[in-house]
């Protein structure tokens, strides 16, 4: 069984392991007409249905105590069109079994997350996004969508068939439907070469927009109570490939960012005064490192300590500044800060409800490890953040409500108008949507 799930009759808990629901019942319908008749009984039996994907949303979302529509057997792909340069797949599909058979098949997406356990409806209902000067999220290359909607009609959407419902549902939050297969465009596989290097903060945000501007993928991580980044470029090449070598890669990926990392994370709960220390030691194990391969290769990274994390999108602009100022924030706090700030960037896009919804935008996530106590340190980050207009990831942790979002989304109005008309009744309300919606 999944390890992302546990469940104890029918209780179900996120990857974090904040977020516990005990639905009436757990269904996993293996055809489109199984989940529209699971929805007709919900619907007759007064209770209310979430789908779920592996449960890497922090927040809510997903949590009901109705109806849990587990998407096991609705996975695989539907079709490869080459002419089109488009692939067809079931909702329930993990990322990286769509990108593994979109690699067996010479095929690739534009850009992706660095995680790649989520589901695609998951991924996509909640805005999941790597960072791209010019290419966008994952949503963002989605070019048709299949849903089944309260009444069980099963209604398929795209540009040209039902556009209005395509500009929202592509980041539905599970709201308007139940997603059954996503249609995204697709490209012959590429490839990309990675360059890591340490930096040093004031170079780093001196620097940050022509490192944007320069590279095709930029990000970056600041490890708190020091002045260090770890900079990432991906940049397309002409080859060959060279992968990291087996030993080199594995004391990157596995030894310093896994396991040395989760020793480190476990030391600081119990001490956190050694946090700081820690920080500096960290921070310099890593070292530069060059290595090119399939774009899955290197844009994904397994993620075995576990965290909780907020993220917020400002006005690309608005970045440095917000960023000097978190700095400023935890050097003059008590708090104590083992995990890296991620920094990424995102393109302007045209979907009501993206965080990147017509502005281009950077990304700055906070995280903490799971078990630690992370209120002061995301209360004081969200309170900065929502002063730069910052739009809050949905599937992160935040406290914003229908009102905030009302006035930092001018296509709010339209997703919620979308909602009274595919959802009346609210078959898919939780306690999530109807703060962050209304109701």
């Amino acid at each position: 069984m999944n390890d992302t799930y546990a469940r104890t009759a029918n209780t179900w808990r996120n990857w974090a392991g904040n977020v516990t629901a005990r639905p009436v019942r757990v269904e996993s319908p293996a055809s489109v007409d199984e989940l529209a008749d699971a929805l007709r009984r919900a619907s007759e039996d007064g209770l209310t249905v979430k789908p779920v994907g592996t449960g890497h949303s922090f927040t809510a979302a997903a949590a009901t105590d109705g109806v849990l529509i587990r998407p096991d057997l609705l996975t695989g792909i539907r079709g490869v069109d080459r002419e089109a340069m488009t692939v067809t797949v079931e909702a329930g599909t993990p990322l990286k079994r769509l990108n593994a058979a979109l690699a067996r098949e010479g095929l690739s997406l534009t850009n992706m997350g660095d995680i790649m356990e989520q589901t695609v409806a998951g991924a996509t209902s909640t805005g999941t996004h790597g960072t791209g000067r010019d290419s966008a999220s994952v949503s963002a290359q989605i070019r048709a969508l299949e849903l089944v909607t309260a009444d069980g009609t099963v209604l398929r959407c795209s540009a040209d068939e039902h556009p209005d419902v395509f500009a929202a549902a592509r980041i539905g939050l599970g709201a308007l439907g139940v997603v059954t297969a996503v249609t995204f465009a697709v490209e012959p596989v590429f490839l990309l070469t990675a360059r890591e290097e340490p930096m040093t903060f004031d170079r780093v945000t001196a620097d940050f927009d022509q490192m944007v501007t320069e590279n095709e993928h930029f990000e970056f991580y600041w490890f708190p109570h020091t002045g260090n980044c770890n900079t990432k470029r991906n940049n397309r090449s002409a080859g060959p490939a060279a992968p990291p070598g087996r030993v080199s890669g594995w004391i990157e990926d596995e030894l310093l960012s896994n396991g040395a990392f989760q020793v480190a994370c476990s030391v600081g709960r119990v001490v956190p005064g050694a946090i700081p220390s820690i920080a500096r030691i960290s921070s310099r194990a890593l070292s530069a490192r060059t290595y090119t391969d399939i774009p899955y290769k290197v844009f994904t990274s397994p993620r075995r300590v576990r965290f909780v994390e907020m993220e917020y999108a400002l006005p690309r602009d608005a970045a440095v500044e917000a960023l000097r100022e978190l700095k400023a924030m935890v050097e003059r706090s008590p708090l104590r800060i083992s995990f890296p700030v991620e920094v990424r960037t995102a393109p302007a896009d045209d979907i009501a409800l993206s965080t990147a919804s017509g502005r281009e935008s950077a990304y700055i996530a906070v995280h903490l490890y799971r078990g630690t106590p992370y209120q002061a340190y995301f209360t004081a980050v969200e309170r900065l953040m929502t002063g730069y207009d910052g739009r809050p990831h949905w599937g992160k942790i935040h406290t914003r409500d229908s009102g905030y979002l009302a006035g930092t989304y001018p296509r709010f109005g339209e997703f919620t108008a979308l909602r009274d008309r595919l959802d009346p009744d609210r078959l898919f309300a939780n306690d999530y949507l109807r703060r962050v919606l209304g109701d």
